[in-house]
């Protein structure tokens, strides 16, 4: 017997079937996406091709090194731009390959230092070596918004126009330097100033 509040069988189908068509909908757009071929752990950068952000931070303290980070000493060389801090741990882990780089006379290795307290980054960078020719401070994390910072550290190829060319998102390692970084590097400095 029935009641009356039933809904009619088409429905009830449907009802049943409609969480079946969404798992199916979307394991199809993450099978897609997995057998896309693209990075998806890779962050696109809007600022790729524009000038770098206008950025003039105050120097690191007690590290001898004047000016800190200027953007309007990008102009007519290569910078690499790593943002990093001393409570980072894969800040850390990237170190040795930022002193292997900073070998490379080729271009600038600038850094900016991501809400830091100065006396840490200065321990941290008496600990391991200072790589880099100039260090912006940024203790708001403000010029770091500009820059479209994610988190740290990230790494930043400056052509010699001023343009953003290249972003790297999380540590650097001697495989990334290699098939990823130096090739932009290359480019940059191929590319007229």
């Amino acid at each position: 017997m029935s009641t009356g509040t039933e809904a009619p069988a088409p429905r009830r189908r449907l009802f049943v079937l409609l969480p079946l068509l969404v798992f199916l909908g979307l394991a199809g757009l993450f099978l897609s996406q997995l057998l896309s071929g693209r990075d998806v752990a890779e962050i696109p950068s809007a600022l790729i091709g524009l000038p770098a952000p206008q950025t003039s931070l105050p120097p690191l303290e007690g590290v001898n090194l004047l000016p800190g980070l200027d953007s309007k000493s990008f102009a007519g060389r290569v910078t690499l731009v790593n943002v990093f801090a001393s409570w980072c741990a894969p800040c850390r882990e990237e170190h040795p390959v930022l002193l292997g780089l900073s070998q490379d006379k080729r271009f600038t290795l600038a850094a900016l230092n991501y809400k830091d307290q100065p006396e840490n980054a200065r321990r941290f960078l008496g600990e391991l070596g200072n790589p880099y020719q100039a260090i912006g401070v940024d203790p708001a994390g403000r010029a770091a918004i500009d820059w479209g910072v994610y988190g740290v550290p990230e790494t930043f190829v400056v052509g010699k126009d001023g343009k953003i060319a290249y972003k790297h998102v999380g540590p650097l390692t001697p495989d990334s330097v290699r098939t990823l970084l130096l090739p932009q590097i290359e480019k940059a400095l191929a590319a007229p100033g």
